[in-house]
C-alpha cells in the first residue's frame, strides 16, 4: 500500500476496487483514485555492472547468464537501456574460467598460462573469474 497520495501527500488513503489488474487506491482528503507502479524484482547495481562489463569483453548474453545468474532476457534489456555498443572484436574471442583464490595464484604462477594474452580478473563473492583474450592469433 502506498504511504501517501501522490496529488495532496496525505496519508489517508483506502483501497478502492481493482482496475486493468492493478490495485486502485483513493484518498480519503482529496477524493483522488490513484494506482501504484509494480516495481518488479530489484537487482543489485553491481551484477548490473559486471553484466555491462562481461558484455563488452565480448562474452554472450547466455554467458552472462551463467555466470552471474541473471536471465539473459535482462541483460539484454540492460544493454539495451544503457545504450553500450561493443566495439569490433573480430580477431579474437575471449575464454573465460571461475577459480578459488588458490586455484587462481597456481594458474597465474605458471607464465605459460599469462604470456601473450590479455587477461582481466573480476571478483564474483568467494570466487574470481578470470577472462583471457589471445590478440592476433586465430580462434
Amino acid at each position: 500500500m502506498p504511504n501517501s497520495c501522490p496529488k495532496c501527500n496525505e496519508k489517508n488513503i483506502v483501497k478502492s476496487g481493482i482496475i486493468k489488474e492493478r490495485q486502485r487506491f483513493l484518498c480519503k482528503d482529496c477524493n483522488y483514485y490513484f494506482t501504484v507502479k509494480k516495481l518488479g524484482k530489484k537487482i543489485d547495481d553491481y551484477f548490473v555492472t559486471k553484466g555491462l562489463q562481461l558484455y563488452l569483453e565480448g562474452l554472450s548474453y547466455r554467458e552472462i547468464e551463467r555466470i552471474i545468474g541473471v536471465s539473459h532476457n535482462t541483460v539484454s534489456s540492460w544493454i539495451k537501456k544503457y545504450n553500450i555498443t561493443r566495439p569490433p572484436h573480430s580477431d579474437f574471442h575471449p575464454v573465460y574460467k571461475v577459480f578459488k583464490q588458490n586455484e587462481l595464484l597456481e594458474y597465474i604462477a605458471n607464465e605459460k598460462n599469462i604470456k601473450g594474452s590479455g587477461l582481466l580478473i573480476t571478483e564474483f563473492g568467494d570466487k574470481y573469474m578470470m577472462i583471457k583474450w589471445e590478440r592476433f592469433k586465430d580462434k
